[in-house]
């Protein structure tokens, strides 16, 4: 196990932590550093104000640098031309990967999300990085987003995935991506927060073998759909505040397609525990 870097820690998450006006403080925050011209046009930089952020005024919800790192090194691995991530929060995740998928030859960086006021702070930090000729951001739900561009002819095929969105939304989205081709043989996945706060639904689905999904889509009727209860009632009514609709799609998703998925064990920017699920799309037995 890794250890962690204490000096670096992120203020302690409180209970309200998200979508509480914070958002637009970050911005002010990293707008008004008077370093701001040695900012523009470099991602390190504005990553490390948002870093300045989390540490002396208030959590973030961010992958952080520790985490980060593990996708990172998948990238300059992987060296995606498409990438999409499901959830963009304030664009930490977003500039830290976009950075790293046009440093390895990368054309595009989709970032979804669901919060228009959120993805308005991802495009502000986006601009400011200078990564807008690579990232384009989406807002709406991700299962809508994901359709919207499949069916406008603009995402044809998902090389690297992460996920770090609603965490009920994490398997029935994969499953959708699969339905639609996006997801195939090569495709990667990279799955936050599968310790802290958990998803074992996701990490069930990517662990299972042919034989299990292709039972649990037959149990379902052809449906798909899945129980979200273990993912845990907190983030199941995420977005009650707002009285946004929870509905996930019922997508039957491939059962065919053979992933092999290991567990990165890593830290929050607080410090806690946690871990990256990557799985990688090996394969697709004959139905």
């Amino acid at each position: 196990m890794p250890s962690f870097d204490q000096s670096k820690a992120y203020a302690a998450q409180e209970e309200v932590f998200f979508d509480d006006g914070r958002e637009v403080e970050l911005l002010h925050f990293v707008y008004g550093k008077p370093d701001l011209e040695q900012i523009r046009g470099s991602p390190s930089k504005v990553l490390q104000a948002i870093d300045d952020f989390g540490r002396t005024k208030k959590y973030l919800m961010n992958v952080g640098e520790d985490k980060g790192k593990i996708v990172t090194d998948l990238i300059a691995e992987v060296k995606p031309q498409t990438m999409v991530e499901l959830g963009g929060y304030i664009g930490y995740s977003c500039i830290l990967f976009g950075d790293a998928v046009r440093k390895s030859g990368g054309k595009r960086y989709y970032s979804l999300e669901r919060n228009p006021e959120f993805g308005a702070v991802i495009a502000s930090l986006v601009d400011l990085a200078g990564l807008s000729d690579v990232v384009k951001v989406a807002i709406g739900s991700s299962d809508y987003s994901i359709k919207r561009l499949h069916d406008a002819g603009e995402l044809k095929h998902i090389d690297l995935m992460f996920l770090d969105h609603y965490k009920p939304a994490y398997r029935p989205d994969l499953k959708l991506c699969e339905e639609l081709k996006l997801v195939t043989p090569g495709s990667v996945l990279a799955a936050d927060n599968v310790i802290t706060p958990g998803n074992p639904p996701y990490l069930e689905y990517v662990r299972a073998s042919v034989e299990q999904k292709r039972k649990w889509l037959e149990q379902s009727n052809g449906t798909g759909a899945d129980p979200d209860a273990r993912v845990g009632q907190k983030h199941i009514n995420q977005y009650a505040k707002r009285g946004e609709s929870t509905a996930l799609n019922t997508s039957p998703g491939n059962p065919n397609l053979v992933y092999e998925s290991k567990l990165n064990h890593s830290f929050e920017p607080t410090g806690d525990p946690d871990a990256i699920e990557v799985s990688r799309c090996t394969g697709e037995e004959s139905g």
